[in-house]
């Protein structure tokens, strides 16, 4: 396995199978996972984006068909504010 210890990275792309971070920060990172090992000691993971491949994207799905996770989020359609001018 691959081992990172006490890095920061920084909009950077993983794939996390067989990897290992310890003491390291993550952030603005896409981060991608298909199934395999992996391990985390001590690190943290600011606005990073998780990519679901393979065996862990059809466990997610599974666990969301049978309940035990909510369905995945619909973006909202952003409404702008009402036009403080007035319509003759």
């Amino acid at each position: 396995m691959e081992t990172f210890r006490n890095q920061a990275f920084e909009g950077k792309s993983f794939i996390l199978d067989q990897v290992v971070f310890v003491n390291c920060a993550l952030r603005n990172c896409d981060l991608f996972y298909a199934g395999g090992d992996f391990e985390w000691v001590n690190t943290r993971f600011e606005d990073c984006r998780f990519h679901w491949r393979g065996a862990a994207r059809n466990t997610l799905a599974l666990l969301q068909v049978i309940g035990m996770l909510p369905p995945p989020a619909q973006p909202q359609a952003v409404i702008p504010p009402p036009s403080s001018q007035k319509l003759n």
